[in-house]
């Protein structure tokens, strides 16, 4: 497995495949070739599809600066390694086009070409949660521990950054308010539900604040904000979330945030090397459904859960988003993706809570869920994979669908 640094990025939304993992080609595009005065820029399969509500062109437009940049969109050509693809080349008059073909592979990650055959950097010799429970029994380290072995010091400056940040994004989409830019009306509710959060009581109030917390950073993802994949952009809302109503739950330290992010970082790797986190390829199952799982773990460890009780949560959260679909309506990421944060969200913190009132034992690992989840996505059809064909963004209301 590589980095989990892989698995959080910073960067803007609304989406980590489709706006993020464009971005950064062009930027990578435009360095190569910085005095060119045009660009043509193809887009195939899912990027063509939803690019426009996810920001694909805006954000390579904005990269490209100030050069003329002509967007093509190739909706039904499918490249065979991943539906994410899209073609560099300039324009410019005798000059040579130099085309780059490269994939946007989901959490803001790209591979180029001549490059996707090749391997990545794998720094972890474990390969699955059963590898990581038997390096547990053989050396007493639990997750986090196995994580700061591995990557050293450096991963604690970058988590301690990655927690930074989401706090910033929930303090930001708890401020912020008004309409969500892309055409569908629709109203930011964070800081509407946080206001009513705080005059309730017990259980009620600690939900509320999840859906506020999780609204906050989903809003602020949908609308261009800075957030951090965890580990995509469509499911950024979720393990902030859960991080920050265990804080204030349990009154504990930033220090152990860290710790549990590390944990829910490993938790993604596993799903990430094993299936996928891209809901062009498997659905929202792969993005909402690992980080449910991702959070899931991080709140148990909070919560002072063995690693058994952390790999059972952890298999809740993945389990009962089995053939979730990724639907947006309009293309977009806002319907049903900033509620399926929401309510993600709690069902991860609700994991955590079950699996600490039992021994941890269970039976189905959350090793198998992952191949089932693998599997699931394949089997799916592709118009439910990110592709807004099918589902709800067939079903939306008809004056929200740009024709």
């Amino acid at each position: 497995m590589e980095s989990i640094k892989e698995i959080f990025r910073i960067g803007r939304g609304p989406s980590s495949s489709h706006t993020m993992g464009p971005d950064r080609a062009a930027r990578l595009y435009k360095n190569k070739h910085p005095e060119a005065k045009s660009y043509k820029v193809t887009l195939f399969g899912s990027l063509a599809l939803t690019g426009k509500g996810h920001l694909t062109d805006v954000a390579v437009i904005n990269e490209l600066k100030p050069a003329n940049v002509e967007i093509v969109w190739k909706k039904e050509v499918m490249k065979k390694f991943h539906p994410n693809a899209l073609e560099f080349e300039v324009t410019d008059k005798n000059t040579d086009p130099d085309k780059w073909l490269v994939y946007s592979v989901g959490g803001g990650k790209i591979v180029e070409e001549k490059d996707k055959d090749l391997k990545p950097e794998h720094i972890y010799k474990q390969k699955n949660m059963q590898d990581i429970l038997d390096y547990y029994k053989k050396t007493g380290k639990i997750f986090w521990e196995l994580v700061f072995e591995t990557e050293g010091d450096a991963i604690i400056e970058h988590l301690s950054d990655v927690w930074e940040k989401m706090k910033k994004s929930i303090s930001n989409g708890l401020t912020n308010e008004g309409l969500i830019p892309g055409g569908l009306k629709l109203q930011r509710k964070a800081a509407s539900y946080y206001s009513k959060s705080r005059g309730l009581v017990a259980h009620a109030k600690t939900t509320s604040k999840i859906f506020a917390y999780a609204l906050a950073v989903a809003e602020e993802n949908a609308s261009g904000g800075e957030v951090v994949t965890a580990p995509t952009c469509g499911s950024a809302g979720i393990l902030p979330a859960v991080l920050k109503i265990s804080q204030e739950h349990y009154e504990i330290s930033d220090d152990k945030i860290i710790r549990a992010l590390a944990t829910a970082g490993l938790v993604g790797n596993i799903v990430k090397y094993n299936a996928s986190i891209s809901g062009a390829e498997v659905g929202c199952q792969g993005e909402v459904g690992t980080a449910c799982a991702m959070a899931a773990a991080a709140a148990t460890q909070l919560a002072g859960g063995s690693p058994a009780q952390i790999e059972y949560a952890a298999e809740m959260g993945l389990e009962h988003h089995l053939g979730l679909t990724c639907d947006p309506i309009n293309g977009l990421v806002q319907i049903p993706c900033i509620e399926r944060n929401v309510h993600a969200a709690v069902r991860a913190f609700d994991s955590a809570r079950y699996s600490i009132l039992s021994d941890g034992k269970h039976f189905i690992s959350f090793d198998v869920v992952t191949k089932v989840m693998k599997e699931t996505g394949k089997d799916m059809p592709g118009l439910y994979r990110e592709t807004a064909l099918g589902g709800l963004a067939v079903f939306g209301d008809e004056d929200f669908v740009d024709n």
